[in-house]
């Protein structure tokens, strides 16, 4: 095997080729990563919640949440509300079907899709955990000074256009 020259791009890449603060990447710093992050250990907080009352999981709760507050979907159009992938949504619409939780209604016009609705017993669920979601979230807000508030809501809206932008663009 030839010796590696220490400039190579394949050195480069070693650990030892570069001390931390000279790399040009650091993940903890990485806006997408600390949103992800930030994304997760919410999630997983509030999940505990919902977990522990109702055996549920998050992708559950986001269809649940979805359907209590809009009423009639598609799984489509819930996976498209919430930004799940579409076997996460097919998923936890059979658990919660499987639970009555929600009623699937064929669409005559298209008979691959259904129209899901939550029964009275997921309804309940719904009303029941709304206040306690809401009062998570106003703990969580807490973390922000009530006079930055207004700025992260328009940056955390100015930040998800944006994404969805750059989503759509072509590279």
């Amino acid at each position: 095997m030839p010796a590696m020259d220490k400039d190579s791009p394949i050195a480069a890449g070693t650990a030892e080729s570069s001390a931390p603060d000279e790399a040009p990447l650091k993940l903890e710093e990485f806006l997408p990563y600390r949103l992800n992050v930030l994304a997760a250990v919410t999630s997983q907080a509030l999940s505990r919640v919902y977990a522990e009352r109702y055996g549920i999981g998050i992708p559950e709760w986001r269809v649940l949440v979805t359907l209590g507050h809009v009423g009639t979907m598609t799984g489509k159009a819930i996976g498209d509300h919430t930004h799940m992938h579409k076997t996460k949504v097919s998923r936890a619409v059979a658990s919660l079907e499987k639970r009555r939780l929600l009623t699937r209604r064929a669409n005559k016009a298209d008979m691959r899709e259904a129209f899901l609705t939550l029964t009275s017993a997921g309804r309940a669920i719904y009303q029941d955990l709304a206040p306690v979601a809401s009062a998570f979230a106003a703990r969580l807000i807490e973390a922000i000074d009530p006079a930055d508030r207004k700025a992260f809501d328009r940056a955390v809206t100015a930040l998800t256009a944006q994404g969805k932008k750059l989503t759509t663009q072509d590279e």
